[in-house]
């Protein structure tokens, strides 16, 4: 008894446990996100608190040299106010919409016009650029970097614009700038119907001597990020750098390192990317560059990733010229894998998080959007897709459920060993295994069913949870959106009641389906005798229902359709090996009540006491 209510024990600290992580980790942490992404859409209209300052022309060089940063500075200005103290060129395509800074021909505002905030139609459009010396400044620009005695352009550099220039997909922008010393700078912006921009630079040189000048791209984002937190999910600066790979480096581990830099990189790209959206530079030159991830401490922390090319020779009398791409946008698949193919991009894919199970969960996910495609919503190409893997395994499954179906036969010979030899428990085990090997039964088949499972569930959270497709896409009813939480929950009667609980309680219609459905299938065969296991058998749907509650609605709506099948499954195999399956009985005998062990039932009878 007292190693049974060991495990009593343990079972109800686990269940602590999961309470406490989704009640002191788990919510704050979607509370901190929930609220952070509020005042972000309040800081595009109002003051916000301090956050950013331009990088100067002077200051403290990055390892690279690529563009001189500082600390930052307290914010002064609103995002409209900030983007009304210096001239601009519009940006206006079916995808995004903006404007391009003439100081420093920065990209500091850029709104992705296809998204919103939320699932309401109406509200705000995602904002992923902002202009520095206003709230959550990011941005990206280009630039020249030039030996001493040359002036090039910076980030102070006041470039000129044709009059009534307007960027959009099919009308380039030409910037120019002239440094008053025998160099002539011209810049040619394009942009795809997407999220592409091109920049091709162009120097013409006068001064009767030859120049030699580095491309540079950077991203700069200003203050300190909000990210999710999760453990399968990359939130930060990255970058793909020829033969080093992929590299993805956390806020906290730049901060604490102030720099990482790479030296004669091939072929590659680098940036910053949140959930959903990313800011990525790319070298388009064929010579080799160096790039770096650095962090500049102050009252507002300063993240940047930059790129500077080798040196490109100017003639006197002659040009030269480097063209370089940023990526600015939402990391929908389809548009990240066509900039992989058409423009070249080494490994551009990466900038997705597939995770190290790429392999598995990419081609998951077209299968899902296959199926999404052909029946235009992802809830269904969820079912149908759990359709697909459970007939991939079904030999597997077939399998172990036959060896399941040949121990539940011989629970009447397995019950007579525990009670022969009840008082000699390595003689007990001796004789099982006997048995098992004369009826040719694994006892540890039932585990495949669930273990199988492990691989496809990673896979489908991280396709659910990572990609944007997934984002504010509906299923039916009240699941608008597969990539949150189902917004319901019991301890509100559903909306009945105008209370919003905790975080840990928000367990809404479909963790309920998914633990019946869980319960069900374990009722499929009898109740172990074992008084411990059955307390796991018992509270097990329990604790899943409330560790899923707060997980992915898709993720969830996979669980519950896979468990529906396997019972299905799990019953047509029992019965064509012959095994009767009493899952009603097994249910009705969940509720009756349970005799007290009270040992020899020959001795005095139990009393009731007072």
């Amino acid at each position: 008894m007292t190693d049974n209510r060991n495990l009593i024990l343990a079972v109800v600290l686990s269940v602590a446990v999961v309470f406490g992580w989704q009640y002191f980790v788990a919510g704050p942490k979607v509370d901190q996100a929930r609220q952070h992404a509020a005042q972000t859409s309040t800081a595009t209209q109002t003051t916000g608190a301090a956050t950013s300052t331009a990088a100067g022309t002077e200051g403290a060089a990055t390892t690279t040299g690529a563009a001189p940063t500082t600390a930052a500075q307290p914010a002064v200005m609103t995002r409209d106010q900030a983007l009304a103290a210096n001239p601009r060129v519009p940006i206006n395509t079916a995808s995004v919409t903006g404007s391009i800074n003439l100081k420093g021909a920065r990209f500091d505002d850029l709104h992705l016009d296809g998204f919103r905030e939320t699932v309401n139609p109406n509200s705000p459009t995602i904002v992923l650029l902002s202009p520095s010396g206003a709230p959550n400044g990011y941005f990206s620009e280009f630039g020249w970097v030039a030996p001493a005695g040359v002036a090039a352009p910076g980030p102070d550099t006041l470039w000129k614009a044709e009059p009534d220039a307007k960027l959009t997909d099919t009308t380039p922008v030409v910037l120019t700038w002239d440094n008053g010393a025998g160099l002539t700078f011209k810049r040619t912006i394009s942009i795809d119907p997407r999220f592409m921009f091109t920049v091709k630079d162009e120097v013409a040189n006068a001064t009767g001597e030859a120049v030699s000048l580095s491309p540079y791209g950077r991203v700069v984002r200003l203050g300190e990020p909000t990210v999710a937190g999760y453990y399968i999910l990359h939130e930060g600066p990255l970058g793909v750098l020829g033969e080093k790979g992929l590299q993805e480096i956390t806020y906290k581990n730049l901060r604490k390192a102030g720099s990482e830099s790479f030296q004669n990189i091939e072929t590659g790209w680098l940036g910053i990317t949140d959930k959903y959206w990313a800011a990525a530079v790319v070298p388009r030159d064929t010579k080799s560059f160096d790039a770096s991830f650095s962090f500049v401490d102050g009252q507002t922390p300063l993240y940047q990733t930059d790129f500077k090319s080798k040196a490109v020779t100017v003639p006197a009398g002659g040009t030269a010229s480097a063209e370089g791409l940023l990526f600015a946008g939402a990391k929908q698949v389809s548009v990240i894998q066509d900039y992989q193919n058409n423009l070249k991009i080494d490994r551009f894919d990466l900038l997705i998080d597939w995770g190290m199970f790429y392999f598995f969960t990419k081609p998951l996910f077209f299968l899902m959007d296959y199926f999404f495609r052909l029946f235009g919503n992802f809830g269904v190409a969820i079912l149908l897709v759990t359709v697909i893997v459970k007939a991939v395994f079904f030999p597997l499954a077939n399998k172990s459920y036959k060896s399941m179906s040949a121990m539940k036969k011989v629970q009447p010979e397995m019950q007579a060993i525990r009670e022969r030899f009840a008082d000699d428990k390595v003689k007990q085990q001796q004789e099982l295994m006997a048995l098992y090997k004369k009826e040719k039964i694994n006892p540890l088949a039932g585990c495949w069913p669930v273990l199988i499972q492990i691989p496809v569930f990673f896979s489908l959270y991280k396709v659910i949870f990572v990609t944007i497709e997934m984002r504010h896409a509906p299923f039916f009813g009240w699941i608008q959106d597969l990539s949150a939480p189902d917004p319901t929950t019991i301890f509100n009667l559903f909306g009945l009641i105008p209370w919003t609980p905790p975080h840990m309680l928000m367990i809404g219609i479909w963790p309920l389906i998914m633990g019946l459905t869980m319960w069900v299938q374990m009722r499929l065969n009898p109740a172990p005798a074992d008084p411990a296991q059955q307390v796991i058998f018992n509270w097990m749907p329990v604790i899943f229902t409330f560790m899923l509650g707060t997980f992915p609605a898709g993720l969830v709506i996979y669980w519950a359709w896979n468990n529906t099948l396997s019972i299905a499954q799990q019953w047509v195999i029992m019965r064509r090996q012959g095994v009767d399956v009493n899952l009603l009985g097994n249910i009705m005998a969940t509720f009756k009540k349970k005799p007290k062990d009270g040992g020899d039932k020959s001795t005095v009878p139990t009393k009731a006491k007072s």
